[in-house]
């Protein structure tokens, strides 16, 4: 919150100019809020909750409409705000945490979409991923994670939740038997329940905390390790990705992927938007995230705020997007899964 309070106070103020422009170009329209996943799930709920009250802080008031457009983990929403949508202010769009590694690694050739062009708006929440094994596990500590096979379940294949166990595996030497393909995180919530596997591979602690919050408050899953640039303060005694390899061969992978995941549920529109436009949606999203009555149904869904201004988000885009190539060669390795175990239907990974 702190760099945010100071990236506000440094910013120059709109001119009067401006933002009456601004304003005239607002009043009267909508502002189409394009959600990467179908209804539920933290990209859902971030995006609705924020949609629900960005407009009043917008110049001219606009209705903010929310639109769910999943598919592809992400990629869909993505092309269409990057190719068809209109490139005048009237998009948001919420962006798949994984999609700035995929196009460093070029890991998808239907990913059309160029993230340095989007203007990012804010991020609303960098809660670390955490790796989690169901209550019932024999694996309730990292250590165990390094000791026996535990099987985790994770999306589809390519997804953040494949790349970050096959890391572990890869980089630390953890036994993970991956099984990819489960349609969302819902799906590998209930095979938890079910037992078919032992764990979730990757999903935000603020995710837990705000949508499943008997599965943290009842204690049915345990936080084996977490993926983030600093430790969540809930999660003090969880050890951190990067630390598990410390100054030795891997460490900078495990940088690379540990500040990939700070892009958390990052807000964006369409390249194209005049600069006015961008400043004033900028400036919204950061007066909604302290506006009181933003705060208050953030609390009531238990929804995690840690912000993160535009031009910070910007930064950590352009940094993951621009790393070098001999460590895009290392990383592409590294999130190869071996011996990955597909869902009946899905195409098989090998080494």
């Amino acid at each position: 919150m702190l760099a945010m309070a100071v990236a506000m106070a440094a910013a120059p103020a709109a001119t009067p100019a401006c933002a009456d422009a601004v304003a005239e170009f607002y009043t009267g329209k909508q502002i189409r809020f394009i959600i990467r996943s179908g209804v539920g799930g933290s990209y859902d709920s971030y995006s609705r909750l924020l949609g629900k009250h960005i407009g009043k802080h917008i110049p001219g008031r606009p209705s903010v409409i929310p639109i769910n457009m999943p598919g592809g983990g992400g990629i869909r929403a993505a092309n269409y705000v990057a190719k068809i949508a209109p490139q005048d202010g009237t998009i948001l769009t919420i962006v798949s945490q994984g999609l700035p590694v995929d196009q460093a690694l070029a890991l998808n050739p239907s990913f059309q979409a160029d993230l340095r062009d989007f203007h990012w708006i804010g991020n609303i929440s960098a809660s670390n991923q955490v790796l989690v094994t169901w209550h019932t596990s024999p694996t309730k500590r990292f250590a165990d994670l390094m000791k026996r096979e535990t099987v985790i379940g994770s999306s589809q294949a390519g997804s953040i939740s494949v790349q970050m166990p096959s890391v572990l595996n890869n980089i630390v030497g953890t036994k993970i038997k991956i099984v990819f393909g489960y349609p969302d995180g819902r799906d590998i919530n209930l095979a938890m329940e079910r037992g078919e596997v032992e764990g979730r591979a990757t999903n935000p602690w603020a995710s837990y905390v705000s949508t499943d919050p008997h599965y943290v408050e009842k204690k049915l899953i345990v936080p084996i390790i977490q993926m983030g640039l600093v430790k969540d303060p809930d999660l003090a005694n969880v050890p951190l990705m990067r630390d598990l390899a410390p100054g030795g061969a891997g460490q900078d992978v495990l940088d690379f992927m540990s500040k990939a995941v700070t892009v958390g549920r990052p807000i964006a529109t369409t390249p194209g938007v005049p600069a006015e436009r961008v400043a004033a949606l900028r400036r919204a999203f950061d007066l909604t995230l302290k506006d009181p009555d933003f705060i208050k149904d953030a609390r009531t869904q238990r929804a995690e705020l840690q912000p993160m201004t535009g031009a910070e988000l910007e930064q950590v885009v352009r940094e993951v997007i621009g790393a070098s190539a001999a460590l895009r060669e290392r990383v592409k390795a590294a999130i190869q899964p071996k011996d990955a175990r597909a869902l009946p239907g899905q195409k098989k990974q090998s080494d």
